[in-house]
């Protein structure tokens, strides 16, 4: 080891006790560029890889300093790097482009913490460009409405059918889950449901007035007719016309024709409206945690996916109408 690789590991050994004793160290607005420099350097010199990728993440951080306009790195947060992803969608960037623009950021906040300018990675959570093309549609607020309006009194039971729907947009819940949800997990007087999601892991999930209502109503006028249906004890809410479980399948088909009737696209499915659920909390102001918790996702990876949705969806509003857009 030289003189001068000594003098760096001594500097981190340094950072990283201020980092365990919740000091760290403080980055003027104005040296955001010098920390992107510095970092193009450790990638070439330390991680030593090749000048073709280092130049390539050059490019990348060049818009990332460009975009923070001023900003200090440590100081963002994963919804504002989300806003950086976003903008790069709006720019029109290669899907391969915005993956390595992804990496490299998560790189650099790596970067940060070894260096002992930051405690902590937001850049941990960004989805990465493969998973966000994996989002099926979302729908809007009034495609959910014409959605769970399409449910009339003249359909065979049609209580069924709407509490259905409705649950599936309150809760969030997998279809699995809704297709598996006991009359015993109802706590409708406190406004939740016990689910049961992946590797039978429980949790409680708060539902609202209007899915209530809908589920007292098919309680009271319809489940008893199809449970009398099948001389077995069924302790599932949702029974089909035989009574029995409902499945997935039969499921699947009553989304298809409630969507049909109100013209929505044909790609939505009961995952739709899981996807519709997270989407429109984050998009009123919910905390990413909070709605992590609340659709079973273990990773919080998985569900700060959705950020990138809302923000496309807000990219097109804002170019679709505002006027100098």
């Amino acid at each position: 080891m030289n003189a001068v690789e000594h003098t760096r590991v001594a500097k981190r050994l340094t950072k990283l006790q201020q980092l365990k004793s919740g000091q760290t160290e403080s980055v003027a607005p104005s040296a955001g560029q010098a920390v992107c420099d510095e970092f193009l350097v450790y990638l070439k010199r330390e991680c030593h890889l090749a000048d073709n990728t280092v130049a390539a993440y050059g490019r990348d951080m060049k818009r990332f300093v460009t975009w923070m306009d001023g900003r200090r790195p440590a100081d963002l947060t994963i919804t504002e790097l989300s806003d950086f992803v976003a903008s790069l969608h709006g720019e029109g960037l290669a899907p391969a482009s915005i993956s390595r623009a992804i990496v490299a950021i998560r790189t650099f906040f790596k970067y940060l913490q070894l260096e002992g300018i930051t405690v902590d990675n937001p850049a941990e959570l960004l989805a990465t460009q493969k998973a966000w093309q994996r989002m099926p549609g979302v729908l809007s607020p009034n495609e959910v409405e014409a959605f769970l309006s399409a449910v009339k009194k003249s359909d065979s039971f049609w209580q069924r059918d709407r509490a259905l729907l409705e649950v599936l947009y309150a809760t969030g819940c997998r279809a699995s889950e809704v297709c598996t949800l006991r009359v015993r997990d109802l706590t409708l007087d406190e406004k939740t449901l016990r689910c049961h999601g992946k590797g039978d892991k429980q949790r409680m999930v708060p539902i609202g007035g209007r899915a209530i209502r809908a589920i007292q109503l098919y309680l009271e006028e319809s489940r008893h007719i199809l449970a009398d249906r099948n001389p077995g004890q069924i302790d599932e809410l949702f029974l089909s016309r035989g009574g029995k479980a409902l499945d997935r399948i039969q499921l699947w088909r009553l989304v298809k024709r409630y969507a049909k009737r109100a013209g929505i696209s044909d790609e939505i499915s009961p995952h739709s409206l899981r996807h519709s659920f997270a989407t429109h909390l984050l998009a009123g102001g919910a905390d990413l945690r909070q709605v992590q918790e609340m659709l079973g996702h273990a990773s919080i990876q998985t569900t700060q996916i959705y950020t990138h949705v809302e923000h496309s969806r807000l990219q097109r509003v804002h170019r679709d109408f505002h006027p100098r857009a």
